[in-house]
């Protein structure tokens, strides 16, 4: 078992990484309660796979637990959904001094702590990822949100957790893809800002994803690690938070080009978005073209995608990328800024990379498939 400790004065909490966390969740959960009573968002695919044994373990700490189902997938990231979830809370009484639990993915973790955030002005809630990506990134921070006709992850709110419990047993039930998906999180630590990370994953990163239930625990640690430290500097991604986002202006365009279907997961967008930065970074002169041969061929290795050949369907030229790209978030006083690299652990913030430079990487690759 370890303990990650995001560190944010008095709203501190804490990672738990282990095995057997979904049963033990009542006694973790408990301590944090002012009355024996959660509410449970989750999704259609979770729920038939771990909200029974849920309910059993809160049962067991004397928590009564009412819950709901959403639509699984990305598309439920929406006005609609979030509002369906809050009428829910709403109509279960739902008070300030309660706990809504998320159980689920980065997408139900996203929407339910936004709900969070805007029911009764901010009710607390506590995540229990179950998806690698979620372990590693989304549920960990304090980002919530729902997508908007426009772009990703437009409409939100930051909004810290009380308790995240990363139970490692519960990834043994994605199936391959899913798992993979998320290590394009995983893989972006090392990339983003500690390159012994990243060699330590070329070395286990393929026993890793036929289930080794131990490197999958330390993956998931150094993961949460690098995030609860950068966090604690950076809350609201004023300076060095920004670096998470390695790779995230390319898939979140590529998100918004595939229609957040099935075509591209998330965790799939931001392996290809890495596979791109280090790209144009290689082609402005900031780092060797063999670091961006070294992310492609690890990412080939592990079998996930790497390429925008590698997503069915057809996609915007260059300019329409381009143009999604230019919805992001991240976007400052009309600046596209994106997270470039010197070298593999080395990345930056930047406003300077030049737009034609970007299109002809994007025309370049759409070239290839």
């Amino acid at each position: 078992m370890h303990d990650v400790r995001v560190d944010l004065g008095s709203r501190s909490y804490d990672v738990r990484i282990g095995s057997g966390l979904l049963s033990r969740a009542g006694s973790e959960i408990a301590p944090l309660l002012k009355r024996p009573r959660v509410a449970i968002l989750t999704d259609e695919t979770v729920a038939g796979l771990h909200l029974d044994p849920l309910r059993h373990a809160l049962a067991m700490a004397g928590i009564e637990a009412t819950a709901t189902t959403l639509p699984a997938g990305e598309a439920t990231k929406s006005w609609d959904h979030l509002g369906r979830a809050v009428e829910w809370l709403l109509a279960e009484r739902i008070e300030r001094r309660d706990i809504v639990v998320a159980l689920g993915g980065g997408v139900i973790g996203d929407l339910a702590g936004f709900a969070a955030a805007i029911l009764r002005r901010g009710v607390r809630f506590v995540q229990i990822p179950t998806t690698l990506l979620a372990q590693v990134d989304s549920s960990v921070g304090g980002k919530t949100g729902i997508n908007a006709k426009a772009g990703k992850n437009l409409i939100g709110a930051f909004h810290q957790p009380s308790l995240v419990l990363a139970d490692i047993d519960v990834l043994g039930t994605l199936n391959a893809r899913d798992f993979l998906a998320g290590y394009g999180e995983v893989a972006k630590y090392g990339l983003l800002g500690d390159a012994e990370f990243f060699q330590w994953l070329e070395k286990n990163g393929p026993d890793m994803a036929r289930g080794d239930t131990a490197l999958r625990a330390e993956a998931v640690r150094r993961s949460v690690q690098m995030k609860a430290d950068i966090v604690s500097r950076d809350e609201t991604e004023q300076g060095d938070r920004a670096l998470l986002n390695l790779g995230h202006t390319f898939c979140h365009a590529l998100e918004a080009a595939t229609g957040y279907s099935d075509r591209l997961l998330h965790g799939e967008g931001v392996a290809i978005g890495c596979a791109l930065a280090f790209e144009l970074s290689a082609r402005l002169g900031l780092c060797p073209q063999e670091e961006p041969s070294r992310v492609r061929a690890h990412l080939t290795e592990m079998g996930t995608k790497k390429d925008l050949s590698d997503i069915p369907g057809d996609l915007p030229d260059a300019e329409g990328l381009l143009d999604l790209m230019s919805q992001d978030k991240k976007v400052q006083d009309g600046q596209l800024r994106l997270i470039l690299a010197r070298g593999i652990g080395d990345t930056f913030v930047t406003a300077d990379a030049p737009r034609d430079a970007i299109g002809a990487v994007l025309a370049d690759a759409l070239a290839a498939r």
